[in-house]
């Protein structure tokens, strides 16, 4: 497939492309700096963008199968660049036609996991306080992805781990492992290329734990 990558540059995104290159897809990742992107390799493409502008994307985008993106905030200082820095990858999707989307959120964002128990409730609601300025971004980024006219897939981590990729890990459509807290940053890159080629997780969020 001829996949792009946004937010190339982050822990999530040079999974994405590193495991894509490695499947044999073209990618082409979308940074601001070049230099941060420690992935190399054969049908790799790094288009250098500061995202400010659809227009300036749309040649990062136009003819691809599939646009996946890791864009979002660090920490609460960045709260906001995720519906921000998402809607200009929209308005460059829609102006070039391509339709296919999926993006990282995170757990508390989506519906609690059925069957948990008091202490994974207060987990969660102790969890979002903390972060609210970080979850209410990227509440504001789903909502804007699901008015889009893309084949949209919000992907709902829990807490991330650094950790080599293994591929064992549960997804639940609509809701949220029961129990789910960790997942590696390898492993969400994983399920996101998984996806990509899964209709049933079209216009859906998709929670993802160990």
């Amino acid at each position: 497939m001829k996949l792009t990558v946004f937010g190339a540059t982050g822990g999530i995104g040079q999974e994405i492309v590193r495991q894509a290159l490695g499947a044999g897809h073209e990618v082409t990742a979308v940074v601001r700096d070049p230099a941060r992107l420690a992935v190399t390799g054969p049908g790799l493409e790094v288009f250098r963008a500061d995202l400010t502008d659809p227009a300036a994307v749309r040649p990062a985008v136009a003819g691809r199968d599939v646009v996946l993106s890791g864009l979002g905030a660090r920490g609460r200082k960045d709260a906001g660049v995720a519906a921000r820095l998402t809607r200009t990858v929209l308005g460059a999707m829609e102006a070039e036609g391509v339709r296919r989307l999926l993006v990282v959120s995170a757990m508390p964002v989506g519906p609690a996991a059925e069957g948990d128990g008091v202490l994974d409730r207060a987990m969660r609601g102790i969890v979002f306080a903390l972060l609210k300025d970080v979850y209410v971004d990227l509440s504001a980024m789903e909502a804007e992805i699901a008015r889009s006219a893309t084949d949209w897939t919000v992907v709902r981590p829990p807490r991330l781990q650094d950790k080599p990729v293994t591929g064992v890990y549960r997804s639940v459509v609509g809701g949220f492992p029961r129990k789910g807290r960790f997942i590696g940053r390898a492993d969400v890159a994983h399920a996101m290329l998984v996806m990509a080629g899964d209709a049933g997780t079209v216009k859906q969020g998709v929670g993802v734990a160990y």
